[in-house]
């Protein structure tokens, strides 16, 4: 499995509200995606900061996902471009219904 952290920082302009509407928007598009088994759009306000996490299958979908292309659309919806950074997951618990 692959864990992927996008994060948006902003510089004065942090708008939660705004990051918060751009997430619920965006989260149907996700729903049964091949390969994601997971994502969570967070904030962090007193850092002025949203942080996109997604727990990935295997490296293929999630490389094939994150393009150029996908980076420079996210970084007109959030008005900063986001860093991207890769991690592997050794373990996951998932407390989740079954």
């Amino acid at each position: 499995m692959l864990g992927v952290f996008v994060t948006f920082r902003y510089d004065k302009d942090f708008d939660a509200a705004k990051v918060r509407k751009i997430a619920e928007g965006a989260g149907k598009m996700f729903e049964g995606m091949p390969g994601l088994r997971s994502k969570a759009f967070t904030l962090a306000p007193e850092r002025r900061e949203a942080v996109n996490f997604y727990v990935w299958e295997s490296d293929a979908p999630a490389k094939a996902f994150f393009t150029e292309q996908m980076v420079e659309r996210v970084t007109g919806l959030y008005g900063v471009r986001p860093s991207i950074h890769y991690a592997e997951i050794a373990t996951l618990v998932d407390n989740g219904p079954r």
